[in-house]
């Protein structure tokens, strides 16, 4: 029988992930807000996990924002939901706290319910970043699955997932000529 995790969504872009990040000798870490801690707990699950994954932080409250993650009284003041300048900035600050060669970062709406006055606050809605010494590739984009929370959890765990892969892969063919 296999087992329900990581999601069956999920195992084969952690596999890809994990292979990669362990070949490079390079580390990761993670800030993720909606997901709930779906992505350190998906990297953990592989075996060998303490060679690259260097530690994960859930902010999924502005207050957690402030003690961890670099975030002034200013920045809760002026939140204004999930967008790529809130990930990019949480992405950068814990790599450098963590000293990992990525840090990859999530915060989305999961739902059901949501403020819904900007497509940002709408259930499924999700900004990723993921930040290295190259600077910070970020991603808004949408799951497709409304008001689901669990899927929603999921989905923004894999999509983060694929960025992260996406950006190592990217490094790894050199710059484009």
């Amino acid at each position: 029988m296999a087992s329900a995790f990581p999601p069956s969504s999920i195992r084969p872009i952690l596999i890809e992930v994990a292979s990669l990040l362990t070949s490079r000798n390079e580390t990761i870490s993670i800030a993720e807000t909606a997901a709930g801690g779906i992505i350190s707990a998906s990297l953990l699950s592989v075996p060998g996990a303490s060679k690259f994954y260097r530690g994960g932080l859930t902010l999924y409250t502005l207050e957690s924002r402030i003690q961890f993650a670099g975030w002034t009284e200013e920045n809760k003041k002026n939140y204004n939901g999930p967008n790529a300048e809130v990930v990019s900035g949480l992405a950068k600050n814990v790599r450098e706290k963590l000293g990992s060669t990525y840090c990859l970062c999530e915060s989305g709406t999961a739902g059901p319910g949501g403020s819904g006055a900007t497509p940002n606050r709408k259930p499924d809605f999700v900004a990723l970043a993921v930040a290295s010494e190259d600077g910070v590739v970020t991603e808004e984009t949408t799951t497709g699955v409304n008001g689901d929370r669990e899927k929603n959890m999921v989905e923004f765990a894999r999509l983060g997932l694929e960025l992260l892969k996406r950006v190592i892969s990217e490094k790894a063919e050199g710059p484009k000529i």
